[in-house]
């Protein structure tokens, strides 16, 4: 995400580092850098200048050049224009009514249908709530399967009407349905066409206008770039949406959507889609969305993904099974299945400061664990519990049920000897200790 404008941005910032003394011409050479990489970027050129020229304004009213660390000044002046250029604080779904109505629209092909089940997954895991998902696009036959097929992956009631070709009856009517069965939140998956055409933003100006929603989310994909800031300008001036779904924002996209949209529109970007599974949705944070083009990660964000996942009566188990050293394979699968609940691997990566740059260009994807996953599985119920008996003859069965190979079995299992025994030293706080005092004797 935002490799590429991140990486030119570090740079534009390097031609600082070195100069014996900062000035406003270098000051000024760093951002028009700064602008050329926004508008490679594809942010809109009206707004890649007038954002450069207010951190320059900035920079100078605070007196950069004397500052003790006037490189990491700008810096911080940059971070906090481009948090303030993508809407300065998150902004909350509104779902205070019940029901509350919310309205999906967006070109075809933006992900709407699939963000419509995400969003229901998010209200319904996070917020507690019962929604009900609204198939109201009478075109596409697909898209009615598609939704029905999505609320029983996740457990989420549909309502449709494959007799009815009129969307406006169809949601009149799933409102009423949701009132007598109890659904507080109604979320509508409207039509979308391959274009803006007035047969289409005439027909979704009805609905909003028969059914009154609080919430109106344009969905847009943010590889199509600067045509997507088009796209949402043409629908805002007709719909006058409330927020933004910005999907495919862990694809190879330029960001330039993100940064432009706030700034077109007037309207906040409140959900990010991360990857293709249905939990893949992610609030937007603009202040973490600037720490990570800038390189700095998003610990905030790591943090709350490994929260959500945890479970404090497992990790007591844990904690007693590792001083006991009792730790094993179920336990180690275990961990692991922990990690991938908590996203995309390579994007949980990039949250850690540095370690996203460190890691650059490597091929970290989802499958990183499947053949350690594979060994595990070819294990008895009794290997997995006691690894100590897997001796030679029972390595090269695993080897050979897995799929993989007798040293990549030998690999894991040291592997997983190392884990066990750093586990158990930092479970006993006198080994500790003794370990700490140790320190400075292994430097001799």
């Amino acid at each position: 995400m935002f490799e590429n404008l991140s990486d030119k941005i570090e740079r534009a910032f390097k031609l600082l580092k070195g100069q014996g003394q900062i000035t406003e011409i270098n000051v000024a050479e760093t951002l028009k850098e700064i602008r050329k990489a926004l508008l490679d970027a594809d942010v809109n050129y009206k707004i890649a200048k007038e954002f450069t020229d207010t951190v320059k304004a900035k920079a100078l009213g605070q007196n950069v050049l004397k500052a003790v660390s006037p490189g990491q000044l700008l810096v911080k002046i940059t971070h906090d224009e481009l948090a303030k250029l993508m809407g300065g604080e998150k902004s909350d779904i509104n779902i205070s009514a019940n029901p509350s109505i919310i309205l999906m629209a967006g070109l075809q092909g933006s992900g709407k249908t699939t963000h419509s089940g995400k969003l229901a997954h998010f209200l319904k895991n996070k917020k507690g709530k019962k929604p009900l998902l609204v198939a109201c696009d009478v075109y596409r036959p697909a898209a009615i399967d598609q939704l029905h097929v999505l609320g029983e992956q996740l457990g989420v009631e549909v309502f449709s009407d494959r007799e009815s070709k009129d969307p406006v009856s169809i949601a009149n009517k799933a409102i009423q349905h949701a009132k007598a069965n109890g659904n507080n939140v109604i979320i509508i998956d409207t039509a979308g066409r391959l274009a803006i055409d007035e047969q289409m933003m005439d027909e979704i100006s009805r609905i909003k206008k028969a059914i009154n929603p609080h919430e109106i989310l344009f969905v847009v994909d943010s590889m199509t770039g600067q045509d997507a800031v088009n796209t949402a300008k043409a629908f805002n001036d007709k719909l006058d949406f409330t927020g933004v779904i910005l999907t495919k924002l862990d694809g190879d996209t330029r960001g330039g959507a993100a940064l432009s949209i706030r700034s077109v529109v007037q309207k906040p970007i409140k959900f990010v889609g991360m990857g293709e599974k249905m939990d893949a949705l992610d609030i937007f944070y603009p202040e973490r969305m600037a720490d990570r083009i800038l390189g700095m990660g998003d610990i905030v964000t790591l943090v709350e993904r490994a929260q959500e996942q945890y479970d404090e009566q497992k990790a007591r188990e844990l904690q007693k099974k590792i001083a006991k050293n009792q730790f094993n394979f179920n336990d180690f699968l275990d961990q692991l299945n922990q990690i991938k609940k908590m996203g995309n691997i390579k994007d949980l990566v990039g949250m850690i400061p540095g370690v996203g740059k460190a890691l650059k260009g490597m091929d970290i994807d989802d499958n990183a664990f499947k053949s350690i996953e594979a060994i595990i599985q070819s294990m008895t119920p009794k290997e997995r519990e006691n690894p100590e008996i897997i001796n030679g003859s029972r390595r090269q069965r695993i080897a050979n049920g897995s799929g993989t190979n007798i040293q990549e079995v030998n690999k894991l299992l040291k592997q997983f000897e190392e884990t066990r025994k750093m586990m158990r030293m930092m479970s006993d706080k006198d080994k500790m200790a003794k370990l700490m005092r140790n320190m400075p004797n292994m430097r001799r």
